[in-house]
């Protein structure tokens, strides 16, 4: 799920009062952003990893 669908969810929850929505909602935006910092944590390591290689060069 993107993070679009993710703050639909949660605002759809809060404006009908449907406080699993509104929940799950917010978790699932939650999960988006631990998801994206998982990949830029990843990328960051590839990028040390590849600088390293060249160093030793």
């Amino acid at each position: 799920m993107g993070m679009a669908k993710a703050r639909f969810k949660a605002i759809a929850g809060k404006l009908t009062g449907d406080e699993r929505l509104e929940a799950e909602g917010r978790t699932d935006q939650a999960k988006v952003k631990i998801r994206q910092k998982m990949q830029d944590i990843r990328h960051r390591a590839e990028g040390i990893k590849d600088s390293l290689k060249h160093d030793r060069s």
